[in-house]
């Protein structure tokens, strides 16, 4: 394996790498579509890793969908994919909350129907979904009606967001033992031809300014997400690799966990943007610097077809 770090993969590197691993995680958006569309070959890439063997999950901080529905997109897109090997913010929250967290009580949500049925599904009631219409004055707002059996306060994506939800919040989180969690941190959403719209760690900021509080987040590069894989289907880090689109969540999960790193260039990121982190010095940025990348994951069919 090459000891560099950014290397072009292409060529003998493909097969070499690919026979170096037993698990591959990829990103969603950027990287095995865009929008509703399919990234050119990357159902083939996906399909033959899977005939050959390899473990394949898909693992993305978008919390507006169930695996169900990832799932049955990716199906209709011409991918091999059950549901078990979908694991989105909203049910990585889902099962953080359940697990670990071992919530007794509902959780107060902002965020929508995806989030909702995912805690419901491992028997997390919830409360908050859709709009929350301001009345009456601030002394009124501050003593906003709250459900005595929130024990959580969980962000996610949420198009209702609103003044009387990041209030309800707040006041919530007041109560020091109120659990609070964010679905990700990803301030924008990138769209097609380049708009971009703000994204849930725009939502989770507010929240965390106006209770004076720090939430814990599950998505990438929080190593939860790689946790919540590698427990169900016993994954080896050393043998496992990382594929996606972003230098600050994707590459830097991989590198939080120890897997192996790669860059594709048909999303987020840019060379120019792994070059400048290369040559930052800072160690956090570094981090960020793939060990790989590939233009799309499409260059990856040539060594799975030979």
């Amino acid at each position: 394996m090459s000891g560099s770090k950014c290397t072009r993969l292409s060529g003998p590197l493909v097969k070499q790498l690919l026979d170096s691993v037993d698990s591959i995680l990829f990103d969603c958006d950027g990287v095995i579509w865009r929008g509703d569309q399919a990234i050119p070959g990357a159902s083939q890439v996906i399909n033959l890793l899977k005939e050959k063997g390899k473990k394949v999950f898909f693992v993305t901080n978008n919390s507006t969908k169930t695996r169900k529905m990832y799932a049955d997109k990716m199906t209709t897109l011409g991918f091999n994919v059950k549901e078990d090997e979908v694991f989105g913010t909203a049910y990585c929250s889902a099962v953080y909350l359940k697990t670990v967290c071992k919530l007794e009580g509902k959780v107060y949500l902002i965020g929508g129907n995806a989030l909702k049925q995912e805690l419901e599904a491992v028997g997390i009631q919830q409360t908050g979904v859709g709009p929350d219409l301001i009345t009456g004055k601030q002394i009124d707002w501050a003593n906003v009606p709250l459900d005595p059996e929130v024990k959580a306060v969980l962000v996610g994506f949420d198009e209702h967001f609103s003044y009387m939800k990041l209030n309800r919040a707040l006041q919530y989180l007041t109560q020091p033992d109120c659990l609070f969690v964010g679905t990700n941190t990803d301030t924008r959403l990138p769209l097609e031809g380049g708009k971009a719209v703000p994204g849930t760690g725009c939502l989770l900021k507010a929240v965390e300014t106006a209770a004076q509080r720090q939430a814990h987040t599950v998505g990438k590069p929080n190593n939860y997400m790689f946790d919540c894989v590698a427990s169900q289907f016993g994954i080896e880090r050393e043998r496992c690799l990382m594929v996606g689109d972003r230098l600050d969540t994707d590459i830097k999960l991989g590198s939080n966990c120890g897997l192996k790193t790669l860059l594709t260039l048909t999303g987020v990121s840019t060379m120019a943007d792994a070059d400048a982190h290369q040559k930052s010095g800072c160690v956090e940025k570094q981090g960020m610097v793939p060990d790989y990348y590939v233009e799309s994951i499409a260059d990856l069919l040539p060594a799975l077809q030979g």
